[in-house]
This record gives C-alpha cells, sequence and structure tokens, in this order.
C-alpha cells in the first residue's frame, strides 16, 4: 500500500504512460534440486490492516524460512509475535511512521542485521541480514523503494522525476552489501521489470526470479472505477552464487500487494539439477 489515495492514482497514470514492456521470457519448470534449499517470502503487508488475520494466515501459510516484510508498524509487530513466534522465533522490526516499517522473520539464526535509514529523496528504509542456512551463510537486502508520485503529489510529474531516486536508493542500499556472501535482494520496488532500480541490478549480474517463473504474473492490485490496475511491482534477485528453483506469487491475504515467494538453491546445485532434468 501507498502512503495516499493520489499516490495509488499516481500508479494509474503511470502506468498508462509508461511504454509497453519488453516480451517477457517463457517460465521455466522448477528444478529439482536434491541438495539444501531457503524458502524465502518476500510481502508488502500493508500499513492500514495491521494484524489481518487473513494476511496473518498468508505468511504463516507459505512456509518460509526466511520473511521480508514491507509496511509493518507496532500493531503489525504484535499481531505476528504472538501468532507466529514459535515458527518464526527470531524477528527483528523497525517503525517509522506510515507505511515506513521493515520486518525480518526467519526460523533460521540471524547473524547480522542492519536498519538502514531513507537514501536521498526516499521515502522509506531498507533492511540487510546476514542469515546462517543449509546453503551457509547468505545475505539478503529486503528494499521499499519512492513510490512514482513527486513530493507535491504529481502523478504525472512525479512518473518522471521518480526513476533516477529509485536508482540513487538501490545504488546506496548495495553498496552497504558484503561482497563475499551470497545476496539476494527483494521487496517492493514500486516499478515493474523494465526500471531503472531493475535495469540497475542487471547491471550488476542479478538475475530477476519472477522474469523467470512469473514474468507476466502482477504482485500488487487496486480496485478502481472502471477496473481493477494490476502491476508487478515486488521484485527478488539474487546474485551469481545463489539460483532460484520454483517461485510462485500466491493470491492470499488482504494487502494490495500479494505474497512472492521464492525457493533458492546454490547455483551449482540448480544448475546440476537442471541438467539432470534436461
Amino acid at each position: 500500500m501507498l502512503r495516499s489515495l493520489g499516490v495509488l492514482l499516481g500508479l494509474a497514470a503511470s502506468a498508462a504512460l509508461a511504454p509497453g514492456c519488453a516480451q517477457p521470457p517463457a517460465a521455466r519448470r522448477p528444478a529439482a534440486v536434491a541438495g539444501p534449499v531457503v524458502r524465502l517470502l518476500t510481502y508488502n503487508v500493508n500499513y492500514g490492516i495491521a494484524g489481518d488475520p487473513e494476511t496473518v494466515a498468508a505468511i504463516r501459510d507459505a512456509d518460509a524460512d526466511l520473511i521480508l516484510l514491507q509496511e509493518t508498524n507496532v500493531a503489525w509487530e504484535r499481531a505476528l509475535r504472538a501468532a507466529l513466534a514459535a515458527q518464526l522465533p527470531h524477528m527483528a522490526f523497525r517503525h517509522r511512521g506510515g507505511a515506513g516499517g521493515m520486518a525480518v522473520l526467519t526460523r533460521l539464526p540471524l547473524v547480522e542485521t542492519e536498519f538502514i535509514p531513507p537514501s536521498g529523496d526516499g521515502w522509506f528504509p531498507a533492511v540487510r541480514v546476514v542469515i546462517e542456512t543449509r546453503l551457509g551463510r547468505l545475505q539478503a537486502l529486503s528494499v521499499h523503494l519512492r513510490p512514482p508520485v513527486s513530493d507535491g503529489g504529481s502523478f504525472v510529474s512525479g512518473h518522471f522525476s521518480t526513476p533516477p531516486i529509485r536508482v540513487q536508493e538501490i545504488t546506496s542500499y548495495c553498496a552497504r552489501l558484503v561482497p563475499d556472501l551470497p545476496t539476494l535482494v527483494a521487496g517492493d520496488f514500486n516499478e515493474e521489470d523494465d526500471g531503472d532500480a531493475v535495469r540497475f541490478l542487471v547491471s550488476r549480474g542479478m538475475s530477476s526470479v519472477l522474469a523467470r517463473f512469473a514474468p507476466d504474473q502482477p504482485t500488487w492490485r487496486w480496485p478502481m472505477m472502471v477496473g481493477t490496475l494490476h502491476r508487478q511491482l515486488d521484485h527478488v534477485f539474487t546474485d551469481r552464487r545463489l539460483e532460484a528453483v520454483s517461485a510462485e506469487i500466491r493470491e492470499a491475504g488482504r494487502s494490495d500487494h500479494l505474497p512472492v515467494i521464492a525457493v533458492l538453491a546454490a547455483a551449482a546445485a540448480a544448475a546440476a539439477a537442471a541438467a539432470a532434468g534436461r
């Protein structure tokens, strides 16, 4: 959810103004990996419906090892700790007004947690964590990038003025990453797969999980007078040391965003599984 209805309408204007995306690659079938995997969930839970039971159930039912949440707040923390502490004993929350909260929930040990303040003209912080997994130590960066709306609330000018802000945000956040750890970047990018922040990660050699497994599926929806607006605003990226073996976008919960689930393996194991399946 964005911080005002105006922002939501701005996304509609952006969709109308944006050029058509390149033809996405065909979705691939998941590879069967014999070795260890890490199951990831990224989800913008919507700060305005804190504690919603259906959304809590969507998080629980994802059965993820690592959960990256955007738009959490005090009420969300209270509800999630009450419902999921036994399943996900390691939790970290950082509250910030409105839609600015971030959280990490995991059944795996948290080795390091760094909440990163908003960058430049960005509105929301990020969080970087290192967790101990069956693949070894893994680094994850959860982001919530600037929506396409100007400071003055203009949708049209925001469509044109905010892409550089999102690039500046992702550049600043990625500078905090430790280069010798397998890395994933996930969250609410507030742009589709042709956006400039997405292109920045691709230029760094990272791979989009949804471009591979769910290239044409939206992760965000909003009812309008003339129908429902759908866009793929949430993304998961991995570096060359990790590879997704499956991914899905679930129709679950009551947030305007949908849960995005990815199953990750070490790149060598995933490549071997893919080769065996040919």
